[in-house]
């Protein structure tokens, strides 16, 4: 099961500069400056992992269905980070069409020695059933389709939110992962350790953390990160940005990044 699912992938690489359904890619969590919160034991930037029960894996050498998923350093395309972006039952969107931001979509991962799709998922918190170390809405892997499976992609910049709605979706740029039925945020929480099959990880949930001026913290940012053209080995992350394309300046600023 380890090697199954740290075998190396590749990512797909977009042409157009925009993410498609059928894509292959890793959702990446950027590094920023933490300033409020205590205890922060992980930085850089961190991608959205599954994370098999440390227990069961050993025993039965399998996943169990919920799996849960975490966050970590490794940004390279391997098997328990990379994610299939899919269409949901309701939209009839084929492979190759461009995700738009407010369209529901799926993300997929084939776990298991049997390579059965697993869905990202989420539902309502409940006194049985929240994040382990925040309490907050718990984030899994499930092999169950249903709506609870269905994520938006949000413009990062909520003034221009409503612009935005219906525009092609860009990759490898920060957006806000919005679940559908909840309503609530895909997080990571760099200041909350697991212990997982792999080692110490960060806690993803879905909770929409505000800053003072109604704008999701740099824990709700993500970017759909795509493969590199010249190196199909490599990440678009791998690529050094040219000064006039770092944004970083810009997005402090307006108060983004901060």
């Amino acid at each position: 099961l380890k090697k199954h699912i740290l075998r190396p992938l590749q990512l797909s690489v977009s042409e157009d500069g925009y993410v498609h359904y059928g894509d292959k890619v890793i959702l990446v969590n950027p590094d920023h400056v933490l300033t409020e919160e205590a205890g922060v034991f992980m930085r850089g930037d961190l991608s959205l992992c599954m994370s098999p029960d440390e227990i069961k894996a050993q025993l039965n050498d399998d996943l169990e269905i919920p799996c849960g998923v975490t966050a970590v350093p490794t940004i390279a395309p391997i098997g328990r980070n990379t994610f299939t972006i899919l269409s949901n039952n309701a939209n009839s969107c084929n492979v190759g069409q461009v995700v738009v931001y407010g369209q529901d979509f799926c993300l997929g991962i084939p776990a298991g020695l049997e390579g059965k799709m697993l869905y990202l998922t989420s539902d309502h918190r409940t006194l049985l059933k929240s994040s382990v170390k925040s309490w907050l809405q718990e984030v899994t892997l499930t092999d169950t389709v249903t709506h609870l499976n269905w994520w938006q992609a949000a413009f990062l910049n909520p003034q221009l939110r409503l612009e935005y709605e219906g525009f092609p979706v860009r990759a490898n740029e920060k957006i806000v992962i919005y679940h559908r039925h909840t309503n609530r945020a895909l997080a990571v929480h760099r200041n909350l350790s697991l212990r997982t099959y792999f080692g110490k990880e960060a806690e993803v949930a879905a909770h929409t953390h505000f800053d003072p001026h109604r704008v999701e913290k740099p824990k709700n940012h993500w970017m759909l990160v795509t493969g590199n053209p010249r190196n199909k080995s490599n990440t678009m992350l791998d690529i050094s940005k040219p000064i006039a394309v770092d944004t970083r300046a810009v997005e402090q600023a307006m108060g983004i990044n901060t």
